[in-house]
């Protein structure tokens, strides 16, 4: 069993949700979450539909490379995923 400290170590910063941004954009774009995990598993990323699903209910951390190819196949840039508004130049 693991220790709380554990625990709050692989849970998603709280203030920063990640899994839920990809989920509403996997939404957006019409996918399963079994859809997008092919998708990556074409790409190169080696993810299972387990893993996928903890990120996005937040209680797995992505990595680098999952999140460039998770914005590839969903059309959208990491600042969105991380909640960060673009700022007009």
């Amino acid at each position: 069993m693991k220790d709380q400290q554990s625990i709050n170590r692989i849970i998603q910063v709280q203030d920063i949700n990640i899994g839920e941004n990809i989920k509403h954009y996997r939404q957006q774009a019409k996918l399963k979450q079994t859809d997008i995990v092919k998708k990556l598993q074409l790409t190169g990323v080696d993810i299972s539909t387990y893993s996928y699903n903890r990120i996005e209910k937040g209680t797995q951390n992505p990595t680098v490379s999952f999140l460039l190819a998770v914005c590839s196949l969903l059309e959208c840039d990491m600042n969105d995923l991380f909640g960060i508004e673009k700022k007009e130049v």
